[in-house]
């Protein structure tokens, strides 16, 4: 019996995939599986992962025909997962030696849902710590009651599938799964339905994932249209949120979240290019129009001037006919 599955999606990382690998190697254990996903990769990371597969303990290669982006391949790995656990790694990441053998025990010791961990940024030479943003660690906790409140940053907030370990009954009852082509924020909609819809989770300070920021060909650093598809994560955020028995104390949350995320976008919007800008600008205020009037300005009074004078500017923009999110 296959005891963890460990879902890796590639797509052009032939640059750090090397270390990738290497942390899985110094990983592995007889009864732990290694999907790798190469989503359409165009350089060298096919033949790093053919490599992989003859040379990796438990590795199985999933292929897919044309890219579709993050969401898609994680899907993949997780139809083809046999494990009784799961859990995430990107292809431009990296593992401590023997955490994932930590990281199962974590799980079975808790007998919890999921388990949430801490990780370690790195940016260049520069490493820094990322704590789980709840305070209570090594107990069982209630998923829904880590959501709020809605004026701190929450275990929503921390939304990296890469960071826990998930019992396969959440496979089972569909929750595991993305949104099926979200080219970013994928793990938003994923991390709300997660702590609106499991029945247990705990946090752990396990260290053990490197996050590698900063990355260029990252879609966090590129300026295209994919980056737009966080207006369609959010919008599935707040349409599922909003018919959960606890809407009225939930969609604040949501909503300030996304208001946020807006401001941020707009804050650095010189780096889209100009007709992604223009998206950016009618799309964003469209949105806005959509939510709930008094949450929104709920959610700019309790933003500093800067950023609310951004979303205040574009929610008095006239309605462009024909857009949508």
């Amino acid at each position: 019996m296959v005891k963890l599955s460990v879902i890796v999606p590639f797509f052009n990382v032939q640059t750090y995939a090397p270390d990738t690998l290497r942390s899985l190697q110094a990983n592995t254990r007889e009864d732990f599986e290694f999907i790798l996903v190469d989503d359409c990769s165009t350089d060298g990371t096919p033949e790093l992962l053919d490599r992989a597969a003859r040379d990796l303990p438990g590795a199985k290669i999933v292929r897919h025909g044309r890219n579709g982006g993050l969401a898609t391949a994680r899907n993949s790995g997780l139809d083809a997962a046999n494990g009784e656990y799961l859990t995430f790694l990107d292809g431009d990441d990296w593992l401590a030696p023997g955490y994932y053998p930590r990281l199962l025990e974590s799980i079975e010791e808790l007998a919890v849902n999921f388990v949430r961990t801490d990780h370690v940024q790195c940016t260049g030479r520069v490493r820094t710590v990322q704590r789980a943003p709840h305070g209570r660690r090594q107990v069982v906790l209630d998923p829904r009651g880590a959501i709020l409140p809605a004026g701190r940053s929450t275990s929503v907030d921390y939304p990296y599938a890469w960071a826990g370990i998930y019992h396969r009954r959440l496979l089972d009852e569909g929750l595991l799964h993305f949104r099926h082509g979200l080219r970013t924020a994928e793990d938003r909609p994923w991390i709300w339905r997660l702590h609106r819809e499991a029945h247990t989770f705990a946090v752990t300070g396990l260290l053990g994932v490197f996050y590698r920021r900063g990355v260029a060909t990252s879609l966090t650093q590129i300026g295209d249209v994919r980056q737009l598809d966080f207006l369609r994560a959010f919008d599935q955020v707040l349409e599922e949120t909003a018919r959960d028995k606890d809407a009225d104390a939930f969609l604040p949350k949501a909503v300030r979240t996304y208001c946020a995320i807006i401001s941020h976008h707009l804050g650095a919007i010189e780096r889209f290019e100009p007709a992604v800008a223009r998206a950016l600008r009618s799309r964003s205020a469209a949105a806005l129009r959509r939510m709930p009037p008094d949450l929104v300005k709920d959610a700019l009074n309790s933003m500093d001037d800067d950023r609310a004078v951004r979303l205040r500017r574009l929610r008095r923009r006239p309605a462009a006919p024909g857009v949508s999110a």
